[in-house]
């Protein structure tokens, strides 16, 4: 089996009330979170999970409050050699816009996206604001796109699982290697939401759903389910990836 090593890149960041993140916990607190591309090293492709902001905020006050710096998608790129049309694989968690702004750069590439994300984006309800299909116009009129309708192997070592916890096409993506099963969630969540504080742990609560979610009570099953089946577990939002190189 191929093993691989994640790479998180920061690609943009939004501040906001914390219980975006934390439902029902954090509100009034000013949370910023890291929006990330991941690039997946192993095999003979060059691979990315999301594509992140077109024009992130690049500023000393949000790099010190995720603590590490943001980049333009081609600046993170050329940290590992590549260049957008160098990319194969572009796989989506979601397609929230900040999740795939940067798609039409990937001229060369083919996306995996769930068939719910598709209809979600073409057709979004009036309280999920954060759909815009101009974003994918270009990869569905290019013949881009590889449409998920159930679970799968993308390639040997990675795999995607259906998981509409945060929204109905999301997909978590398990990636094998040398450290064992990882799981980038295929929801928006940071590392607090997997270790409950004190007060949310004393109510019986292992998890805590995402703020935004599509049935709270599923996303608290599915999420539980995610930890079981992985080794460890990559928040979609966590601001400690924001100062590592490599995963895995």
């Amino acid at each position: 089996m191929t093993h691989y090593t994640i790479h998180p890149i920061v690609m943009g960041t939004k501040v906001f009330d914390k219980s975006m993140m934390t439902y029902q916990y954090g509100q009034g607190e000013s949370y910023t979170i890291p929006i990330y591309t991941w690039v997946i090293k192993g095999g003979d492709k060059h691979i990315l999970v999301d594509t992140g902001e077109m024009n992130p905020i690049q500023s000393k006050d949000r790099e010190d409050a995720i603590g590490g710096k943001i980049y333009t998608f081609e600046q993170g790129l050329e940290k590992h050699g590549l260049d957008p049309s160098d990319i194969d694989i572009v796989i989506h968690t979601h397609l929230h816009m900040d999740h795939c702004e940067n798609d039409y750069k990937c001229e060369n590439a083919r996306f995996y996206i769930h068939e719910q994300e598709l209809d979600s984006i073409h057709d979004p309800h009036p309280l999920d604001y954060r759909y815009l299909e101009d974003y994918i116009d270009e990869i569905e009129e290019n013949g881009q796109i590889d449409i998920i309708r159930e679970d799968c192997e993308i390639l040997d070592g990675i795999r995607v699982k259906h998981t509409p916890v945060h929204t109905k096409g999301g997909l978590t993506v398990y990636i094998e290697t040398k450290k064992g099963l990882a799981a980038i969630t295929g929801f928006c969540i940071i590392d607090e939401n997997y270790d409950p504080p004190p007060e949310i742990k004393g109510m019986e609560m292992d998890v805590i759903p995402p703020g935004t979610h599509v049935d709270v009570y599923k996303a608290y099953d599915m999420m539980k389910q995610v930890q079981k089946e992985a080794d460890f577990l990559i928040p979609l939002h966590e601001p400690r990836f924001a100062a590592i190189d490599s995963i895995g």
